[in-house]
């Protein structure tokens, strides 16, 4: 393999066909996890946090990632960093636009502290309506919440707004 200098932009665009395993249509770019990629003394150092602490797909994400940075050449440290907490802010437009195509509700952007009020409004991603309720604040991973659409009958999954 041959050594590359890359840029930072060049990691970012790599890191790019890493996809979350429980959400495979959306990188962990889009996704907002990684927060910080730098280039020290010829090696390749990238921050990211989980969704939530618990995320089972973290490892995963990380092993993904320093597979994805390697390609350059240069040693690669993969730091999670639980310290700064994820926000469904930091999901990209193109990241909400995949997040769409996997069938789910999108998470609302909300400004200054999170309120858990906000659980309870969901537009379904089947129909659009906004007549939804939330039926479990516990989806099938930590970072999702089911509700159902009583405009089209539907059960449907939101990736939760924290």
């Amino acid at each position: 393999m041959i050594t590359v200098q890359p840029s930072v932009d060049e990691i970012y665009q790599a890191l790019h066909s890493v996809s979350d395993p429980e959400i495979p249509t959306i990188s962990v770019v889009d996704l907002g996890v990684i927060t910080n990629v730098e280039i020290h003394d010829d090696a390749i150092a990238i921050t990211m946090t989980p969704t939530f602490v618990g995320c089972p797909a973290i490892d995963v994400m990380r092993n993904g990632v320093r597979d994805a940075a390697s390609v350059f050449g240069l040693p690669v440290d993969v730091t999670v960093d639980y310290s700064t907490p994820w926000s469904s802010n930091r999901v990209t437009e193109a990241g909400r636009a995949a997040l769409h195509k996997h069938g789910l509700a999108l998470p609302q952007k909300f400004s200054g502290e999170f309120e858990p009020e906000i659980l309870l409004n969901a537009e379904c991603p089947h129909c659009g309506s906004g007549n939804t309720r939330l039926t479990s604040p516990f989806g099938p991973t930590l970072c999702r919440a089911m509700y159902y659409c009583n405009s089209c009958l539907q059960a449907f999954e939101q990736f939760k707004p924290v």
